[in-house]
């Protein structure tokens, strides 16, 4: 153990540690929010309804795991590659996000704008190449990636919007168009055309808001009938001026009240006007969740199976086979897709599987030979078990035929089933042995000598 002394000497504290003493430190820009998260939606009724639908798609779609794999001859998967790009889809994709905050946070912009950029920034060029730059060569790894908006579009580059770590300010740059994966939306004519459902939506919230603000801004609303008849320049004056004071009346009021001749008469006109706004509105409503493939179930969890598997097929899974789609295009070269590299997506069977059909599912999977006992203990959260047996594909319901036996025995060690047997040390078997035989004495011998010879002479 170290002492107290060596201790203190290698402690480090974050608010007293070395470096501190600088009364000034530039860190670069500065902001009281986070400048690489820009809501592109401003703060409206469109706001409520467009996060609450985009938010529950990517976190769906960001829960379902994405990795760089080898596939074999068949196309079928092998093996995950341990490469910069598998770190970045689901260890860290930047310095301020990881792998699963990156994907969601692409799929929000997606759902905002119609289109994403995912921009590598910084790449490792391999040392078989000569130049150190996109253009010249492929032959290069990802490190680093960053969602970017594209602002303007030309024939084989975009411009993009995006946010850069070094300066902490969002800053605009040209690609060309095969170094970044651009997205489209799958559901752009649904949520992103002028005309679409979610547009329309959209409006309607924003004139129901128009009329709610119109009727809770405080007005009166009220009609003043004068004694009089209101045809010249004369008398308007005079009701102007009539109004002028019992406004006055109210605002200098200390609970808003004022009094009128006794032949004058007032009438309120602040009732609520009768629309069918709100009634459009939950219309467009329910299409819009129609066309997703979304439930009140769904977004308060009490789904069942059936709308679950609806609204994974219909609405998860365009989007993350976009996301992979384009990716696998344009962050793979040719020559690693023909020796098998691929992106590919992995949905969990089991996340949605209640704990009381899990056995049933357990058993079925571990006697068609599809997982094995250990990779069941996996999917529930348990270690996996020691025994080699556990890793095996077999049924376990069916017995064992003679020569399936001889071959586990043939690669079990040699005196795998002996049983031990405790070795005896000669002193005691000796002993033992001494208890069993019987003793002989020389009288006993000398009877049995003298009984023969009487038998003998006997005859």
């Amino acid at each position: 153990m170290p002492s107290i002394t060596d201790r203190l000497k290698s402690a480090w504290n974050a608010f007293s540690g070395r470096g501190q003493t600088s009364a000034f430190v530039d860190y670069g820009a500065g902001s009281s929010y986070r400048p690489d998260r820009v809501s592109r939606i401003f703060y409206t009724a469109d706001a409520s309804i467009v996060k609450a639908v985009s938010t529950r798609i990517a976190i769906d779609v960001a829960a379902t795991t994405i990795e760089h794999v080898r596939l074999d001859e068949n196309k079928n998967y092998k093996e995950t590659i341990d490469s910069p790009l598998n770190n970045c889809l689901n260890l860290s994709a930047n310095i301020d996000q990881t792998g699963r905050a990156f994907i969601q946070d692409a799929v929000e912009s997606m759902f905002d704008e119609g289109v994403v950029a995912l921009v590598p920034t910084d790449i490792s060029f391999s040392t078989n190449y000569g130049g150190y730059d996109p253009d010249n060569t492929s032959a290069y790894s990802i490190d680093k990636l960053r969602t970017a908006k594209v602002t303007e579009w030309y024939p084989q580059h975009v411009r993009l919007a995006i946010y850069n770590e070094l300066t902490g300010r969002i800053e605009e740059i040209v690609l060309r168009k095969d170094f970044v994966a651009i997205v489209q939306n799958p559901l752009y004519s649904i949520m992103n055309e002028p005309n679409s459902t979610l547009q329309r939506l959209i409006r309607t919230y924003n004139d129901i808001d128009a009329l709610n603000a119109q009727s809770t801004s405080g007005k009166l609303d009220l009609i003043i009938q004068l004694p009089y008849v209101i045809k010249t320049d004369l008398k308007q004056q005079q009701a102007d001026h009539r109004r002028k004071q019992i406004e006055e009346q109210l605002v200098g009021s200390k609970y808003g009240i004022a009094y009128i001749d006794g032949t004058e008469k007032i009438t309120q006109l602040n009732r609520p006007v009768e629309n069918n706004l709100w009634q459009q509105a939950s219309d467009l409503e329910q299409r819009l969740y129609n066309q997703l493939g979304l439930t009140k179930e769904i977004f308060d969890g009490t789904a069942n199976e059936a709308a679950m598997i609806n609204y994974q097929n219909r609405t998860v899974e365009p989007v993350v086979a976009a996301f992979v789609d384009e990716m696998r295009r344009k962050f793979l070269t040719k020559s690693a897709r023909t020796k098998g590299q691929s992106i590919i997506y992995f949905k969990d069977p089991f996340r949605l599987v209640p704990v009381s059909q899990m056995a049933e599912i357990a058993d079925k999977f571990t006697r068609n030979e599809i997982l094995s006992p250990n990779e069941i203990r996996s999917e529930i959260g348990y270690k996996p078990n020691d025994d080699p047996r556990s890793d095996e594909l077999r049924n376990r319901n069916i017995s064992q035929s003679a020569e399936e036996i001889m071959a586990q025995n043939e690669q079990l060690p040699e005196n795998a089933y002996e049983e031990e047997v405790p070795e005896e040390t000669e002193e005691e078997v000796s002993e033992e042995e001494v208890q069993e035989e019987p003793q002989e004495t020389e009288e006993s011998s000398e009877d049995t000598v003298q009984e023969l010879i009487d038998i003998i002479n006997s005859y």
